[in-house]
């Protein structure tokens, strides 16, 4: 499972958490604005906006988990097993394939309004990439600095929603999710007062006790509450290393850890990698399970008018800086 989030200081921020049980050995992808985009029912984009985030490239094509455009445009599909639903091929839609809704939407679109005109016209398939990669069950999250929207695939048809929280994980629909913000609008980052009874002498005993009752365990809805609680009351400078650690700390409060998550025996749900784009400035910021050291690769630092897709391998391996000698491996 995964969460994914937004946040802004003086720049604009777009990240997410992977969580499962094994990597596909995703990489850091930049896609050049003149690497051909090819789609099954589209004519394929020979020229288009760059884009850099993790994929899993499979023949040569970015498979893209996350990414944000050289405009500033940030999407991430996120587990949505049970609830997604994807059609047949439309004579009256624009067709698309999940595997290809990442690059399609950011391929073409400079803003979130440009992205929500496009949806309207919008036909999901479920078309495989091949055999053996059938569709995954998705749900999306797109954003810019003027708000994000949820995208998702069901029976129904497609459904998009205002998201003011920049917030998604998982299960069970976008709409339900938010409503059961409503059990939880008590929760106040300031010290409570006493509401049970002006007949007792009723006294917080500890710092934090504003937030009693607030979900701590690993399901998709827990992680949505939690997640957009620390998000909505985060507070940090505007410099880019104080907005970076703090998009660190608020996804870091849905960290999973191996062991809490069994899925079969001996196998664990851990959160695989977290990351966070600059989106104004291209850069892309992440750290892996066992390295949590912040690494960056700079989109603005490439040839983006290249053919060819630039890719960086995740650093996994732990990295410790040794403050009084030489730095371990």
């Amino acid at each position: 499972m995964c969460t994914a989030a937004t946040y802004q200081t003086k720049d604009f921020y777009f990240g997410r958490t992977l969580d499962y049980d094994f990597s596909y050995g995703e990489e850091i992808v930049i896609t050049p604005r003149h690497f051909p985009l090819v789609f099954r029912y589209q004519d394929p984009m020979e020229s288009h906006f760059a884009m850099i985030g993790t994929a899993h490239v499979e023949e040569g094509c970015p498979l893209y988990y996350e990414a944000v455009n050289e405009k500033g445009l940030g999407m991430a599909g996120l587990n949505f097993v049970g609830n997604a639903f994807y059609g047949k091929e439309r004579p009256d839609r624009e067709n698309v394939a999940t595997f290809e809704f990442i690059p399609w939407i950011l391929g073409q679109c400079a803003t979130l309004g440009e992205a929500r005109e496009l949806l309207g016209r919008l036909n999901l398939t479920d078309t495989a990439f091949r055999e053996q990669l059938p569709p995954a069950q998705l749900h999306w999250i797109i954003a810019d600095r003027s708000g994000a929207i949820t995208v998702e695939s069901v029976r129904e048809g497609i459904r998009i929603y205002d998201n003011p929280m920049g917030v998604l994980t998982n299960n069970p629909s976008f709409d339900q999710q938010v409503f059961q913000l409503n059990n939880y609008m008590h929760l106040s980052a300031k010290e409570p007062v006493n509401s049970f009874s002006p007949k007792l002498d009723l006294r917080s005993y500890g710092r934090g006790m504003g937030a009693l009752g607030l979900p701590g365990d690993l399901s998709s809805q827990s992680r949505f509450i939690r997640a957009s609680f620390v998000k909505m009351n985060s507070v940090s400078g505007e410099s880019e290393a104080e907005s970076v650690s703090q998009f660190f700390h608020i996804l870091g409060s849905v960290d999973q850890q191996r062991g809490c998550c069994e899925v079969e025996e001996g196998k664990y749900e851990i959160t695989i990698y977290t990351c966070c784009c600059n989106a104004d400035r291209g850069i892309y910021y992440y750290t892996t399970y066992d390295n949590h050291q912040i690494t960056a690769v700079d989109m603005g630092l490439e040839n983006l008018e290249g053919d060819q897709p630039i890719r960086y391998p995740m650093l996994r391996a732990q990295r410790i800086y040794v403050q009084n000698g030489q730095q371990a491996e």
